[in-house]
């Protein structure tokens, strides 16, 4: 049997076995994982047994799983980039070569999803199929590309003692990664983790948990092939939620957390995490018009930043727009929008130039509505436009659109978030666009990294001196 499909018949039986078994724990008990397995020889057995965890509840289960990745992680610091680049390649392949069993097993997932009434924008998410496995492979194949950020010494000078001082970059450790619906977000974090040297915790959704262990059974095998700890990156493979209050509360193991999903799962995280969250709450986006702006411009970035993509935290949801333009650039910017059909909710000043549009309410300046809606608000001037920033920003991104030098500098300056523009759309936000390669998510916090968050943001760096036998005086 081959490895990737032995370790997909292992995720499969195993959650056979807890939907009609051992219900109170969930895990895989002996006896009965042994007669799923019988004949499938020793390689699915021997890779059986270094799984078993048996008889455990789940903080004992999140527990093993720390201290394995513990262990993992201190291997993958040390594992030269060569390594990793052929655990990702390998990965790829595997992902590739299993593309009927992914599907197969993604078929469960939509299959349940249907009947838990998940919508269909969700059950696209949640899809998987030839193009997007061939999507994730390809995803991979470009993590190996990139340059390798681990080791990487920076700032070395000479101190008056004779000493020499300098940075050098290395892995967090441990990162717990926690997501919804995506299975392809497995495959992507798991890569960005093992190339900036860390080991990895994931916790997918359970509408997804088919699909997340199959993929898990790819990485495993590039791993093995790659001759890189197994353990390097787990998959949590019960659905209990209480596995992820354990994952944000093992600081002894996991050294940071980054939670992709909804504005209420991060929120939770971030109040009850006792490990370091990279992350952003929301993106509520705005582009401001300047009245010294190139309203051609204005009116192709104003469109694309609403309506390239809805459903994503760098759209633009609100739009302000200097007193001075606004009756030239408004209605120009309402024709293209009906092209659309995003619905138009603005201010009064802004009503009065575009009749018959909804009136904004004051939680439209917070809503990150991620639908074609926009809010609009008509403004005297940088510095009103800048209150409402500090007011109203998630602190993702901005823009400003303006021919004025002195007022971009202002904006740059003024405007505290994680990307801040001139005479660009918001939708370039993104680690790709900006030369990432790839991102695990996008933090507006302040601290460890801000803005999309790529191989680099996964390390930190630590000081190192070279001496010559020098001692204090």
């Amino acid at each position: 049997m081959p490895a990737i499909t032995a370790k997909i018949c292992y995720a499969r039986g195993y959650r056979e076995h807890r939907e009609h078994g051992d219900q109170q724990h969930g895990f895989l008990c002996d006896s009965v994982a042994r007669n799923f397995f019988r004949g499938h020889g020793p390689l699915l057995r021997n890779w059986l047994c270094e799984r078993q965890v048996f008889g455990m509840d789940v903080k004992q289960y999140m527990q093993d799983l720390g201290q394995r990745a513990r262990a993992a992680s201190r291997a993958m610091a040390r594992a030269h980039t060569g390594a990793k680049n052929d655990a990702l390649l390998y990965i790829a392949a595997a992902l590739e070569s299993a593309q009927a069993e992914l599907i197969a097993e993604n078929a469960k997932d939509l299959e349940q999803g249907r009947k838990d009434g998940l919508d269909d924008a969700l059950l696209d998410r949640l899809a998987l199929n030839e193009e997007r496995i061939k999507g994730m492979a390809e995803g991979l194949r470009q993590i190996a590309a990139l340059p390798d950020p681990v080791g990487e010494i920076t700032d070395l000078s000479y101190r008056p003692s004779g000493i020499q001082v300098g940075k050098m970059r290395v892995p967090l450790g441990v990162i717990g990664i926690i997501y919804e619906s995506r299975p392809n977000v497995t495959a992507d974090a798991a890569a960005l983790c093992l190339k900036s040297g860390n080991a990895a915790i994931l916790r997918g959704g359970s509408e997804a948990r088919y699909s997340n262990q199959a993929i898990a059974g790819a990485i495993h095998a590039g791993l093995e092939q790659a001759g890189l700890p197994h353990d390097a990156v787990q998959v949590v493979e019960t659905t209990d939620r209480a596995a992820v209050g354990e994952l944000i509360a093992m600081p002894e193991y996991v050294d940071v957390i980054v939670p992709r999903g909804g504005k209420g799962l991060i929120a939770r995280i971030s109040q009850d995490a006792r490990v370091p969250v990279i992350k952003h709450l929301h993106g509520v986006c705005h582009v401001y018009i300047d009245a010294q702006a190139d309203l051609d411009k204005a009116v192709a970035i104003a469109f694309n930043a609403k309506t390239h993509r809805y459903g994503v935290c760098n759209a633009m949801e609100t739009l302000l727009v200097d007193a001075a333009v606004a009756g030239v650039v408004l209605p120009r910017l309402a024709t293209e929008y009906a092209k659309e059909s995003v619905e138009l909710r603005g201010c009064e000043r802004t009503r009065v130039i575009l009749s018959g549009i909804n009136a904004a309410s004051e939680a439209d300046w917070d809503e990150e509505y991620l639908a074609p809606i926009l809010s609009i608000r008509v403004v005297d001037g940088l510095d009103a436009a800048i209150e409402h920033l500090h007011a109203h920003s998630s602190g993702h991104t901005e823009s400003i659109v303006t021919e004025d030098y002195s007022k971009a500098r202002r904006f740059l300056a003024e405007v505290d978030s994680s990307s801040v523009m001139v005479n660009a759309s918001t939708r370039f936000a993104d680690g790709f666009e900006y030369g990432l390669g790839a991102e695990i998510g996008i933090s507006t916090d302040k601290i460890h990294v801000r803005g999309p968050v790529g191989l680099e943001g996964l390390t930190s760096q630590k000081f190192i001196v070279l001496g010559d036998g020098q001692i204090r005086q």
